[in-house]
């Protein structure tokens, strides 16, 4: 028997399933003092929609925000992401009045940011939310003294456009060079005291608050932009008319009650995954930015649980269902002319920003890019017939904006890229309906691209022509990146067609093209080749490891099924190094998971999670965090953190092959701790997993669906009889019954 005697079994199958429930962790970023970075150390916030960084002054509240269809450009013209504006609150007239016991915490738990402080010999405070029930941003301002609140409260236009004030309004509407109209409001609440329209020092309107108890004001942004081609990317509302039916409904709630609805949608996504690494716990004391320069020293196991919480806050701050996706930047950007446009950059970057969605439990928060791919489709089908005459299906550029525009290079693997989150939507929803409807037209029309594509040899070999390793290296035929992305749709495509039983004529073909695909090389030095001629140079650092696509996000290497070319997948990885830009980095993690060495996947994490200061951009090396934890590509890019999320999570599970793999790349440090929450391909939820000294103590796990499932431990489960030993885990195939939980402890 491979049982050892002194484990005792005890299996529960209930009918109600386990929710995951927050831990007693320190969720919460916080400063003790304001910020006065934008990039650097204000706090996020927002609801998918729109969103806003916040400088929290005491004497002086700056508060830039964003809405995320607020585009230059065309169908042609690739334009840029916006800045939309800024809201200033300016608290009496003295600027150097002093303060104490201030703090600043955005608090991921409830998706709120508190703001605290004495002054006066009174105390302070406020609050600050992004409602997505709501459509607005609210901020609540409280003094525990009544009719000591005295403020003046300004608009701004990103885009110069006059402000006007009435009523207890400030709000400016504008229209942008490709036509695009767009409009912002706040309405401002005052308890006791009086409001009324004034100027300030440089003779603009402004809003005065005098003698008041409390101060709420609501803000909302929109633009007359809609993700249909169909209407011309039109909107027929008016953006000013949606601004009025948002603030109107906020109105009648009240502050507690829009609090209530926000919290309320939001821990329904967030509260799904908690994560305890190693039982460390973060000291309340210490500021977000003197944990970081402590971890220089000592890594925190409770802070990289810290860092993975908030890229899933951000992914759900910024990618709601119905909404568009997140950029470069999320949606949070404060220039007219940002970095790469603030783009969809399609040879990783976007793509990256996705990889959390369905393994961390917020497939919601995937529907955005789903859509997009979809509603990009027939501009991008217009652009590919000019640039590859005769081709069916469609590509894309590297640069992309909302409406099908875009720039750059031609990264012909992109859309099949793309097509990658249509059937992982589907690999870890088992939901046939959406299959059939919504991802197989996407994925077959790509698979025809790619058909009419392809260049065949006279040897049989079937290749991708003039393609181009991003972002460097020459372009010629037959590059490694192409060839892994094709494989990986035609893959997924196969798998498609035949779960939906349809177009078996065309499931062949696709098959057998397959199957002549060019096979990945290795090389001289051991290294799986870039190129199909032998050319890598073991010098080279560059932060594109753009050829191991098939180890991840694909899943054309793995440990298990191809260990020549995950051996030179290892060999590749060494040479490149461990240190890069922050998105790469995040990249490099996921990649030693999958080869199962948690230690190195460990190492590069470390260096993930390391203070970047504001100055002295480095585009090659230098990547970390800043003080308010978003990811320095430098600059920063929200892909870093949103990357990190996933990588993490395929350190602590992995589904890519037929098998599950529990604890795949758990380094030392991490030898107990807690996971609730996740998800794995095949609709099965990992309601909970603990571990010690390595070792799986609990597990618990749930579908939807009726299915017999593969799961890989790297400890025995207390009353089942392994089917083998691999590589000293041990194999099970567990039954599971829909919705209900199979429950295992391990006691010693």
């Amino acid at each position: 028997m491979l049982i050892h005697r002194k484990i005792k079994c005890l299996i529960f199958i209930c009918l109600t399933l386990c929710s995951a429930t927050s831990y007693a962790q320190r969720y919460y970023l916080w400063d003790n003092k304001p910020a006065t970075d934008w990039m650097t150390e204000a706090y996020p916030i927002g609801n998918g929609r729109i969103g806003a960084m916040i400088f929290a002054g005491v004497n002086h509240e700056h508060i830039q925000f964003n809405e995320n269809s607020l585009w230059t450009g065309d169908e042609q013209e690739t334009g840029a992401y916006q800045a939309f504006g800024d809201l200033f609150v300016r608290f009496d007239s003295d600027v150097n009045k002093s303060f104490t016991a201030y703090s600043r915490k955005l608090n991921l738990d409830k998706g709120l940011h508190e703001i605290a402080y004495q002054q006066d010999g009174q105390q302070i405070n406020r609050r600050y939310f992004a409602s997505q029930p709501d459509q607005v941003m609210v901020f609540d301002y409280a003094n525990s003294k009544k009719g000591k609140f005295n403020a003046q409260i300004a608009l701004r236009d990103a885009h110069g456009q006059a402000v006007q004030v009435e009523d207890g309004r400030l709000w400016f509407q504008g229209t942008l060079d490709n036509g695009m109209r767009y409009a912002a409001q706040v309405r401002v609440q005052v308890v006791g005291g009086s409001l009324s329209k004034t100027t300030d020092e440089k003779g603009q309107a402004v809003l005065t608050v005098k003698s008041a108890d409390r101060l709420v004001l609501l803000l909302s942004a929109a633009t007359d932009y809609a993700n249909t081609r169909a209407t011309n990317w039109k909107s027929a509302e008016e953006p000013m008319k949606v601004n009025e039916r948002y603030l109107q409904q906020a109105e009648k709630y009240g502050v507690n009650k829009l609090l209530e609805r926000h919290v309320a949608d939001y821990t329904a996504l967030f509260n799904r995954v908690a994560l305890d690494l190693d039982h460390s716990q973060l000291d309340a004391k210490q500021t977000t930015k003197a944990l970081l320069e402590a971890y220089k020293k000592q890594p925190i196991p409770a802070l990289e649980a810290l860092v993975y919480q908030y890229g899933r806050y951000l992914l759900i701050s910024s990618s709601r269902k119905g909404g568009l996706p997140a950029n470069l930047q999320g949606l949070w950007n404060n220039s007219n002319n940002p970095p790469w446009r603030s783009d969809y950059h399609s040879n990783i970057n976007v793509q990256m920003n996705y990889w959390p969605a369905e393994v961390a439990n917020l497939p919601e928060s995937a529907w955005p890019y789903l859509d997009y791919i979809n509603s990009m489709r027939e501009v991008k089908k217009i652009n590919t017939q000019k640039e590859f005459p005769g081709v069916r299906g469609w590509t894309v550029k590297t640069e992309n904006n909302i409406f099908g525009g875009e720039s750059f290079l031609w990264n012909t693997p992109g859309s099949a890229w793309y097509a990658q989150a249509l059937w992982e939507h589907y690999a870890f929803n088992r939901d046939k309906k959406y299959l059939r409807e919504f991802a197989y037209p996407i994925l077959k029309e790509i698979s025809e691209f790619w058909d009419d594509r392809l260049v065949r040899r006279a040897d049989g070999t079937v290749v991708a022509p003039k393609g181009w390793s991003p972002e460097h290296g020459p372009t010629e035929d037959a590059v490694s990146y192409d060839h892994q992305i094709i494989y990986d749709l035609f893959s997924n495509y196969i798998q498609a067609s035949a779960i939906l039983n349809i177009d078996a004529d065309y499931h062949n073909r696709i098959t057998a093209l397959r199957a002549a695909l060019l096979k990945p090389k290795i090389g001289k030095w051991g290294q799986l080749q870039e190129w199909e001629t032998d050319r890598d140079d073991p010098q080279d650092k560059h932060r594109h490891v753009s050829h191991l696509f098939g180890l991840y996000p694909g899943n054309q290497f793995s440990v298990l099924k191809t260990p020549e070319l995950a051996k030179a997948a290892r060999v590749t990885l060494t040479a490149r190094g461990d240190e890069s830009t922050g998105w790469s980095m995040a990249w490099k993690v996921a990649f030693w998971a999958r080869l199962q060495d948690g230690n190195h996947a460990y190492k590069i994490l470390t260096n993930f999670i390391n203070l970047v200061g504001g100055d002295g951009i480095d585009y090659n090396n230098g990547g970390g965090v800043y003080a308010n934890l978003l990811c320095a590509h430098p600059p920063f890019q929200i892909d870093g953190n949103l990357g990190y999320v996933a990588a993490v999570s395929e350190m602590l599970l992995q589904s890519q092959t037929d098998v599950l793999e529990l604890l795949p790349a758990l380094p030392d440090r991490w030898s107990a701790g807690t996971v609730k929450g996740l998800k794995a391909r095949g609709n099965v939820h990992i309601d909970k997993m603990e571990w010690s000294n390595s070792s799986i103590r609990q597990l618990i796990l749930s579908s939807p669906q009726d299915q017999t499932i593969q799961v890989l431990s790297p400890s025995q489960l207390a009353g089942l009889s392994p089917e083998q030993e691999i590589n000293g885990k041990y194999l099970y195939k567990i039954q599971l019954k829909a919705n209900k939980i199979v429950k295992f402890v391990n006691k010693s």
